[in-house]
């Protein structure tokens, strides 16, 4: 993501996605999207799917920008045991993350769905496939978008309380109206990227994220890499510096 992407335009005390055209997301194309929940919802705990804020666009990049939180997300693929170590350091921290999972990872790791929910944390869907959605065909992304929310129904009970698409740091119209009408009202973006799928080693990932994160911003990181695991106790160490709580999305956003 651009630095032009990174920088969202507030209005009212809410996130405004910055128009224009589709920005790159991660290079593993991890694209953004999610649906906010309303006070009035379930705890995220339950994993149960939000009624849209209504201060909110259909896109949000980042929360409010007065209060000291942030929002760590993590795109759920790959090694299973980083999943596991980045939860844990995430609970003996005192923090909570939000989970975009992807369905086929799921699909060979049932039971970390339960293990995020059970740690207090959000669960949302990521497509099934991890492939490019905002090329793909209205049927196929549709496919993608409630292949997902099946699977995690399945393990859950719920659709999940975010989703973000792959491959492309925003949804394109039609993969909007699609997440819209599978049970998500917002598409969640991010207003900074630790570009950690790069692997560039773990002070990077640190320098990274804490170049740009301010009050309310959305991070972008990853399951599936050593160097995250490596850096998540220093982040949490420099977001502690820096008076920044992590917490899930639907606690920054309400």
């Amino acid at each position: 993501m651009t630095t032009t992407d990174r920088r969202a335009v507030l209005r009212a005390g809410a996130g405004i996605v910055a128009s224009g055209a589709l920005a790159a997301g991660c290079a593993d194309g991890t694209a953004t999207g999610g649906a906010a929940t309303h006070p009035d919802a379930p705890a995220s705990r339950t994993g149960a799917a939000p009624a849209p804020l209504l201060r909110y666009p259909a896109q949000i990049q980042h929360g409010p920008r007065d209060r000291p939180q942030v929002a760590l997300t993590f795109h759920g693929d790959g090694d299973p045991a980083t999943a596991h170590a980045l939860l844990a350091a995430a609970e003996k921290h005192g923090s909570r993350v939000t989970v975009f999972a992807v369905g086929t990872w799921l699909d060979a790791h049932p039971g970390l769905a339960r293990r995020i929910l059970d740690g207090g944390h959000e669960l949302g869907n990521h497509t099934l496939r991890h492939l490019d959605i905002n090329a793909m065909p209205e049927a196929d992304a549709d496919a993608e978008i409630r292949g997902c929310a099946e699977r995690l129904t399945a393990l859950t009970g719920s659709i999940g309380t975010w989703f973000r698409p792959s491959r492309g740091a925003r949804a394109s119209p039609l993969v909007e109206r699609l997440a819209r009408r599978a049970g998500y009202p917002h598409v969640l973006s991010y207003d900074v990227d630790s570009l950690d799928f790069t692997s560039p080693g773990a002070p990077a990932v640190v320098r990274n994220v804490m170049a740009d994160v301010r009050a309310g911003s959305i991070v972008s990181l990853h399951f599936g890499y050593a160097d995250t695991v490596a850096a998540f106790p220093g982040l949490l160490h420099e977001l502690d510096r820096r008076g920044l709580h992590a917490v899930t999305t639907t606690e920054l956003l309400t």
